[in-house]
């Protein structure tokens, strides 16, 4: 027991500077991150690279053996968007109400434990996740059909940050509540004194429900919000992209092992799409908190149904562009084009819609007619589109054929409508991947008239230009839906100020996140933990936001008791 004791002390100190700079971030909102999330070799070396992608191979058509209580049976359903082959990996399915007490059973001793000790434990949870990163990129990319780079950065270093930001939120939450006070006061000439105590109580079990896309950019914060509040967690990973999160869980239940802890405190639920098993757990009784990320219509049942528990949802919305005018049209096509293309627009950040005044709009060389606007978009999708090597570092490929559905009901709806297909979507040639199951940006000119078609959410390479009356048109529209419809970013460009002053704070009632006028290397739609909300919570898109401080505070309450001093002495 010492031995245990020692190291759990020593990892105290391990993490203490890195928790420490976490919330120097959040309080600052400055870059930082104590990871890199560049693949190079000239950073890992030139050895992990290769052992990552042997630890993804070695993990083929084969059982993962996860220890889980309750275990019935075993399923797997994974295809790789990238070679079509199955993964021929399968998953120990649990039985939800064992699986449930199990991680009730391993409760009580995490609520004791040093909130200090909870959080380093996510933190080492994190770097020995950082650690895999290379075999994390391969499994993602061969689930969800990321990019391997963006599937290093995005699904790896950027999403443990924004873990390691619910840390820093929940160790400002659980500091705040000091453990212990005396009171004095006189009462009817009395002199009362008593002693108090404060006890952090933890919720409950917590269910995460993870999505296809982006498994770890949600589940990261989720998991570790609950864990370091010390509630034990229970991990629902999408059917077609478990790999990701088994390794996770896998990664967490060593390290809760090696330091004393019950591993039950952090399970894996797995299921498949024809018998999905995320009701069973959200109606028991136990699990008390709710993180999902996934689409509007199962957040929105979610939302309408779920009571008496806590409920974090991100779903998706409509993220529109308004081009109102420009200091360098190629510029600002450029970026909304790479945004567009980026994995294929299976990102909740991705733009769906672009605004542009149908009498066009003002640019350093002049007016640019709306034509001009589009085709100057356009031309920049093609651009990526004609480079190989580039559309497949930005594209990467289409996960699920649910995407295709989308882009071929876009393409079908618009003939009918008689609206112009500026550029029609197509697969491009990847160049390691022959087979891989690509698609190009459909881009389609849209008037008002067609606002339903354009207004309603549709996960993949879609974008619609539409032809608004002008600019202050254009964003009421594009406020207004993001009211209604529901948004996670916007995107404004405009040389006026005037106008920009006029239309921000219509975007922030609208609980619309909105960069304005974003040229260059960044992309448009990158958000950076520490410094960037994701997701306010103020619409249709989801009730929550990644990380603030709601976001982790009410996962654990307070419980007082008080006595006088003079009988406890």
């Amino acid at each position: 027991m010492q031995a245990i004791s020692d190291n759990r002390a020593a990892l105290i100190e391990k993490h203490r500077p890195v928790i420490a700079q976490a919330i120097e971030a959040v309080e600052t909102r400055v870059s930082w991150s104590p990871y890199k999330d560049s693949p190079s070799t000239r950073i890992h070396g030139t050895e992990k690279p290769p052992a990552g992608k042997a630890a993804f191979e070695a993990r083929l058509n084969r059982r993962f053996e996860l220890d889980l209580p309750g275990i019935t049976g075993w399923v797997g359903e994974e295809t790789s968007p990238y070679n079509l082959e199955p993964l021929g990996i399968s998953y120990p399915v649990s039985d939800p109400d064992v699986l449930v007490e199990a991680a009730r059973a391993g409760m009580p001793e995490w609520a004791k434990a040093n909130p200090e000790l909870r959080i380093a434990l996510c933190l080492e949870m994190a770097e020995r996740l950082y650690d895999r990163n290379f075999e994390m990129a391969h499994a993602i990319m061969h689930v969800a059909g990321q990019s391997y780079t963006q599937a290093f950065s995005g699904s790896g270093p950027n999403a443990l940050d924004r873990g390691i930001e619910a840390l820093a939120y929940a160790a400002i939450a659980m500091r705040n509540v000091v453990p212990t006070a005396t009171y004095h006061r006189k009462f009817a000439g009395d002199d009362v004194a008593l002693e108090k105590f404060y006890t952090l109580v933890p919720r409950g079990v917590g269910l995460v429900i993870c999505c296809a896309s982006f498994p770890t950019w949600n589940a990261y914060p989720a998991m570790f919000a609950s864990l370091s509040t010390g509630n034990p967690v229970i991990v629902k990973p999408h059917p077609i992209a478990v790999l990701p999160m088994a390794i996770v869980v896998e990664t967490c239940r060593t390290v809760l092992s090696e330091f004393g802890f019950d591993p039950n405190l952090i399970t894996l639920a797995v299921d498949t799409l024809a018998e999905p098993v995320a009701g069973k757990y959200v109606e028991h009784p136990a699990v008390q908190i709710i993180d999902f990320t996934g689409s509007p219509r199962y957040g929105g049942h979610l939302e309408r149904t779920v009571t008496g528990k806590l409920l974090y949802t991100e779903t998706a919305g409509v993220n529109s562009v308004v081009m109102e005018s420009v200091d360098d049209l190629a510029e600002a096509a450029r970026a909304v084009a790479r945004a567009t293309c980026l994995f294929s627009a299976q990102m909740c950040t991705s733009p769906q819609v672009v605004y542009v005044p149908k009498g066009g709009i003002a640019t350093s060389g002049g007016t640019a007619g709306f034509d001009d606007v589009a085709q100057a978009i356009v031309d920049e999708i093609d651009a990526i589109a004609a480079n190989p090597k580039m559309a497949a570092g930005i594209m990467g490929a289409i996960q699920g054929d649910v995407s295709l559905d989308v882009v071929a009901a876009a393409s079908a709806e618009a003939e009918r409508e008689g609206m112009t297909i500026l550029r029609p979507s197509q697969p491009y040639e990847h160049p390691d991947f022959p087979n891989a199951r690509t698609r190009t940006p459909l881009v389609l000119a849209a008037t008002p008239e067609h606002v339903e078609m354009y207004a309603e959410e549709r996960f993949g390479p879609v974008l619609f230009v539409v032809a608004a009356e002008d600019g202050d048109t254009a964003a009421a529209e594009a406020t207004e839906l993001a009211r209604t419809r529901g948004t996670i970013s916007c995107y404004l460009y405009s040389t006026d100020e005037d106008f920009v002053d006029r239309w921000v704070e219509v975007y922030a009632q609208a609980g619309a996140n909105l960069t304005i006028n974003l040229t260059g290397a960044m992309w448009i739609n990158f958000a950076a933990a520490y410094s960037d909300y994701h997701v306010t919570g103020l619409n249709p898109a989801g009730n929550a936001c990644l990380t603030d401080l709601s976001f982790v505070a009410s996962r654990f309450r307070i419980a007082q008791r008080r006595r006088p001093i003079h009988e406890a002495a």
